[in-house]
C-alpha cells in the first residue's frame, strides 16, 4: 500500500508534541486538517495510533512502534536535507551520537573544544544512556555512532575503535576513613554498604563477575541509573563504590573522598567509539568520527 509520506510527517509532529493543536501550528496547518490526516493514516494502517486525553494525546502500542521508526526516518531526512543545502558539506550538518556519562567526562568533553573550534557549523546532538541502550539505538539506525565504555558485546556488523584506557578505584566517604589504611580483600568489605550502577548496565555485570571471581556476591545497597550519581552519594557517606580515577581525583585531593586500597586488580576499562560497518555516514558525521579517532590515537 502506498501511503503519502506527508502523512507520516504529520503523525511525527503530533506524536512529538503530544498535542494536535501544537502540531498543527508547527506544521503551518490547522487542527481539523491534521485530525483528518491522522484518521486517514489510521484507516490505511488499519489500527488506532492515538488516544485523545484531556491534556492532549497519547500513543497506542501501535502508535509507539510506528513513531520509533518514523522518528529515525524523519531525522535522517532532515539531516540529509541540511547537508545537501549546505555550502560546505564537510563543515556543516548534524551529527547524532550516543555517549555514556563516563565517556563524556573522561574523553568527549576535552576533544569537543577543538572540534567545535574547527567545525563550528556542524551541530551535534548527544543522547545520554547506559551502554546497552546506546548500542540498541545505534543498531536501529538512530545514531551515527556511539562513544561508550567497556565492557559491551557487539554484533559482527559493528566496529569499535579504542580511544582511551582508564582505571577505576574504590572510594568511600570520610565517614569510612579507616578503610583508607592497609589493603583489603573484597570479602572483608562485604558488610559495608555499596553504591553502584544497577542491573541492566554493563558496569554492573562487569563487577558482578569480578566479585564472583573473588568469592563474594555483589549486593548493592544503592543502585543508580547513571554513573554521575555515584560520587555524590559516596561523598555523602551512603556507601563505598567504584569510580574512574580521573573523575574521583579532585575529590580525593580535596579530602572529600577516601581511596580504599584493594588487593585484587580491578578490571581494565576503556572508552571506545562504535560504528555500524554496514551503514554509511554523512560527511559531517564522518568528519567528527575521524576527528575523535585521531584524538584517541594521540592518547598514551
Amino acid at each position: 500500500m502506498d501511503i503519502n509520506f506527508e502523512h507520516y510527517k504529520i503523525f511525527y509532529y503530533v506524536a512529538k508534541y503530544g498535542n494536535i493543536t501544537k502540531a498543527a501550528a508547527a506544521l503551518g496547518s490547522n487542527q481539523p486538517n491534521v485530525t483528518r490526516i491522522i484518521k486517514l493514516l489510521e484507516s490505511q494502517l488499519n489500527c488506532r495510533l492515538l488516544i485523545r486525553e484531556a491534556r492532549g494525546i497519547s500513543l497506542t502500542e501501535e502508535g509507539r512502534r510506528l513513531y520509533a521508526h518514523v522518528e529515525i526516518a524523519y531525522q535522517h531526512l532532515s539531516n540529509a536535507q541540511e547537508e545537501i543545502l549546505g555550502a560546505d558539506l564537510q563543515r556543516s550538518g548534524t551529527v547524532e551520537i550516543g555517549v555514556t556519562e563516563t565517556a563524556l567526562h573522561l574523553f568527549l568533553l576535552d576533544v569537543l573544544h577543538g572540534f567545535k573550534a574547527a567545525y563550528s557549523a556542524i551541530r551535534i546532538k548527544i543522547h545520554n544512556h547506559a551502554t546497552p541502550e546506546i548500542l540498541r539505538q545505534l543498531a536501529g539506525g538512530g545514531l551515527d555512532f556511539a562513544v561508550v565504555t567497556t565492557p559491551f558485546e557487539l554484533s559482527d556488523s559493528m566496529h569499535c575503535e579504542k580511544v582511551l584506557d582508564f582505571r577505576e578505584v574504590l572510594v568511600a566517604g570520610v565517614q569510612y576513613r579507616d578503610l583508607g589504611e592497609g589493603a583489603w580483600e573484597l570479602k572483608d568489605l562485604r558488610n559495608h554498604p555499596w553504591v553502584g550502577l544497577g542491573r541492566g548496565t554493563a558496569t554492573y555485570e562487569l563487577y558482578k563477575d569480578f566479585f564472583i571471581k573473588n568469592g563474594v556476591d555483589l549486593e548493592l545497597d544503592m543502585e543508580v541509573a547513571t554513573s554521575d550519581l555515584i560520587l555524590p552519594l559516596i561523598v555523602n557517606n551512603f556507601g563505598i563504590g567504584f569510580a574512574a580515577e580521573d573523575l574521583a581525583k579532585p575529590l580525593l585531593q580535596a579530602g572529600g573522598l577516601i581511596r580504599v586500597p584493594v588487593k585484587s586488580d580491578l578490571p581494565h576499562r576503556s572508552v571506545q567509539i562504535v560504528a555500524d560497518r554496514g551503514r554509511g555516514r554523512s560527511l559531517a558525521a564522518d568528519t567528527f568520527y575521524k576527528y575523535l579517532c585521531t584524538c584517541g590515537a594521540s592518547n598514551p
